[in-house]
């Protein structure tokens, strides 16, 4: 649409912080399209115009900030390379320079060269390593001469005159307290050896007991052999018959060593006693119908179970305890008094088998029951002082193995004490020769 003619020309101007435009009229469709269509809408026209205006000049300083920025920019490039060139060119200037300072300096023929040289070369008088050498050389022997005149000057001025004096006499005290601590070992070692050779003696004791113990095994008796034999040698007192039917088959076997016939040297027999030997250790069932059947073929009113020693006491049984009233258990007992307690066994299987035969006469059996139980606390006390003495040897031994080794570790310590002084005696010779 084609503007009116104006009236009068345009003022546009700055008044302060603000823009005063009068009787401008603007051309451009987009502008007027705008605006018509914000009036059309009820908008404030002017508004519309302020905000075009304001738009239109943020965008014209964007374009003037981004011209000036890209003259800038091109000034710049133009001028870092102007400076690049020039800075290359005194760079090399500078470069070559100091290489001809370096190569006089340092070069094989410059300055520097002929200094090391110099300073170390062999045969240069001057050289270093000649110098340091000199200087070692005075100083070791200054060294050499002062030390010797520390340790030979008795002067009071000399700081080591008393530390000689001092080592010295420490040297000869811990040579009087070796000596006196020799002598009192010495002494302990006599002690000691005394109480060693009778530790001896009763070893010796102890053992020639245990040879006559296993005399009778060393002579090559079997263990039924053996029991046989101390049967036969207690029946004879009582007048009883001991027989030994080992190898004698009785009403259907064999089991049963010993048969004893109470009273039979005087007359028919008042009760038969049965023994078995055994030389290993039964479970408590098999000794108890090994007994049984001993009752059984042998035709006798109490059976003994006789074993070596309480080792081979069947689990879970004691000797000299009466089980079922018809058997007892008796440990020959080699380490105790020769056939004690196979007596004692003896003489109770005996007073119960009379005990029992209620047609004998002239027995009370309040008595035998009393001496039985004296017997069988008495043969209590000697397990019981056997078991003391067992201990008391096992006391013997481990004390003799603990003197033997004491005696040992003395040994080694008066070893240790004889290089501590001969160490001694060579640092009090070493000092002395210094002095």
């Amino acid at each position: 649409m084609e503007a009116a003619t104006p009236l009068r020309h345009p003022n546009v101007r700055t008044a302060g912080d603000r823009l005063v435009v009068d009787a401008l009229v603007v051309e451009d469709e987009c502008a007027v399209r705008v605006v018509g269509e914000r009036e059309q809408a009820g908008e404030d026209p002017a508004k519309a115009v302020v905000d075009a205006i304001e738009i239109g000049a943020r965008v014209l300083d964007r374009e003037q900030a981004a011209a000036n920025a890209e003259y800038v920019k091109t000034e710049f490039e133009r001028a870092s390379r102007q400076l690049e060139q020039e800075f290359t060119d005194k760079a090399r200037t500078v470069a070559e320079f100091f290489g001809d300072k370096v190569d006089e300096v340092f070069g094989p023929d410059g300055h520097q060269a002929k200094e090391l040289e110099k300073l170390f070369s062999d045969g240069s008088s001057g050289s270093v390593q000649n110098r340091v050498r000199e200087l070692v050389g005075e100083t070791m022997v200054r060294a050499r001469e002062d030390l010797m005149r520390a340790f030979t000057s008795g002067d009071a001025s000399n700081p080591l005159a008393d530390f000689k004096n001092a080592t010295t006499r420490t040297l000869e005290r811990a040579e009087q307290r070796q000596h006196a601590t020799q002598q009192a070992l010495l002494g302990q070692m006599g002690q000691l050896e005394k109480q060693l050779q009778a530790l001896r003696d009763e070893k010796d004791k102890l053992e020639a007991v245990e040879a006559e113990r296993e005399r009778g095994t060393a002579k090559g008796r079997s263990f039924e052999q053996q029991v046989a034999e101390a049967l036969d040698a207690i029946a004879v007192g009582q007048g009883d018959d001991a027989e030994a039917v080992g190898d004698i088959k009785g009403s259907t076997g064999k089991t049963g060593d010993v048969v004893v016939s109470i009273d039979a040297c005087n007359g028919p027999a008042r009760g038969r006693i049965v023994f078995e030997a055994k030389d290993s250790r039964l479970s408590k069932p098999r000794a108890l119908a090994e007994l049984d059947r001993a009752l059984g073929e042998r035709v006798a009113d109490f059976a003994v179970l006789v074993v070596p020693s309480e080792d081979e006491v069947p689990a879970r049984l004691q000797t000299l305890r009466e089980y079922n009233g018809d058997k007892l258990i008796v440990a020959l007992d080699h380490e105790g008094p020769a056939g004690l307690a196979l007596g004692v066994g003896y003489r109770l299987a005996r007073a119960r088998v009379l005990m029992k035969r209620g047609d004998v006469d002239g027995i009370d059996a309040e008595a035998v029951r009393d001496l039985v139980d004296r017997a069988l606390q008495a043969m209590a006390e000697v397990r019981r002082v056997k078991a003391q003495l067992t201990g008391a040897k096992t006391n013997i031994d481990g004390a003799y193995e603990l003197v033997e080794a004491m005696a040992a570790k003395v040994r080694q310590q008066l070893e240790e004490i004889d290089a501590l002084a001969s160490g001694g005696e060579s640092a009090l010779d070493d000092q002395l020769e210094l002095g």
